[in-house]
């Protein structure tokens, strides 16, 4: 399959890299056309990975990952071009995070969700939120944690897009979903990132998952 990601920085090459393992294109898209994290990535990613631009790669993949960051996701998205998203699944994985120097970085609250915002911005587009409450390394490697055995919350307005995006996640090693329902839901699943936060800082790692005990 022909895959996007579009982002950089570490979740977007670490995603990119396990897709590219899978056997799968994948593009990486960025800003400049040849930004210098995605030609190294490319480099040692392997002969199934290119990069371009965001319009480059919205308009090669099937499927598209939005690692960029929660607050240039909706312009980096209009890079793209509406047009190349137009009737694919986009996987959102981005966090509305705020950075300040010598602080833990805060979600930023408002009345809708990054999640929402792409859907409202993109009405043509299958938008998916998933993915956003974990690290990256247990994004593509879920048995780093107690084998496997916890939950990947997802959420969005297509049925059928959210069965795609779990058949391809299921390729990653996830086999337990909670669907949340609507993108509606993503409001909820950017807000627990404030509390992936502190669990980070005082765990001291990050590697831990929801798991739901019934």
């Amino acid at each position: 399959m022909n895959i996007a990601v579009l982002g950089t920085g570490i979740v977007g090459q670490t995603v990119g890299k396990k897709l590219v393992a899978l056997g799968h294109a994948v593009s990486m898209g960025s800003r400049d056309a040849a930004h210098p994290n995605a030609v190294a990535w490319v480099a040692a990613a392997g002969s199934g990975a290119r990069y371009g631009t965001f319009a480059n790669a919205a308009r090669f993949g099937e499927i598209i990952f939005n690692c960029t960051a929660g607050v240039a996701s909706l312009d980096a998205l209009a890079s793209a071009g509406e047009a190349n998203l137009a009737e694919k699944v986009l996987v959102d994985v981005s966090n509305p995070l705020a950075f300040e120097k010598g602080k833990a970085p805060r979600v930023i609250v408002e009345a809708e969700s990054v999640g929402e915002r792409i859907q409202r911005a993109l009405p043509r587009t299958r938008v998916v939120k998933a993915l956003n409450t974990m690290n990256c390394n247990v994004m593509v490697d879920p048995a780093r944690v107690a084998s496997g055995e916890h939950d990947l919350l997802l959420a969005g307005d297509d049925a059928s897009a959210k069965r795609a995006v779990e058949a391809l996640l299921g390729t990653f090693g996830w086999h337990r979903f909670i669907d949340l329902g609507g993108i509606a839901a993503a409001r909820a699943m950017e807000a627990y990132v404030e509390l992936w936060i502190r669990l980070r800082l005082t765990l001291e790692t990050s590697d831990f998952q929801i798991a739901v005990v019934r």
